[in-house]
């Protein structure tokens, strides 16, 4: 599939780079920070950080979804505070990453800074059917920590 990728920002392409796969089998591809100047966050703080991006995904067949880049949080604590941003096939407005840092120290994100990471992929709208019992599973209603640890 193609992937339109408008650039809202004069420095896509040049010093803000496109997003792309880092190596041949990467699912996902880089988003960076799109800033004019570097963005501190604090610790225990969010701040919203735009890529400076618009995408167009071909169908309602599609859905981006903006994940982590595991470097940030493991090593600084520093995640979509969403966990994940869902991006529906008929956005087109600019792609923000909100971003929470859970970890002790304030975290400088720099223009062109890797913030996290964008997946295509399938999506499935479900017709909703409302019913008196569901089929029983051998868990059940089981909730969490209900299949071992």
């Amino acid at each position: 599939m193609d992937l339109k990728i408008k650039a809202l920002s004069p420095k896509i392409g040049t010093e803000i780079p496109l997003p792309y796969y880092a190596t041949p089998g990467a699912a996902a591809m880089d988003l960076h920070a799109c800033l004019e100047e570097p963005v501190v966050i604090p610790a225990g703080e969010r701040r919203v950080i735009p890529t400076g991006l618009a995408i167009a995904l071909p169908s309602a067949d599609y859905v981006a979804l903006v994940l982590a880049r595991s470097g940030l949080g493991v090593k600084h604590g520093v995640a979509p505070a969403n966990c994940v941003g869902v991006i529906d096939s008929d956005y087109r407005g600019e792609i923000l990453v909100g971003l929470q840092n859970s970890g002790r120290e304030d975290f400088p994100i720099r223009p062109g800074d890797r913030i996290a990471q964008l997946m295509v992929v399938p999506a499935v709208q479900a017709r909703i059917r409302l019913v008196e019992e569901l089929d029983e599973t051998q868990r059940g209603a089981g909730g969490f920590g209900s299949t071992g640890i």
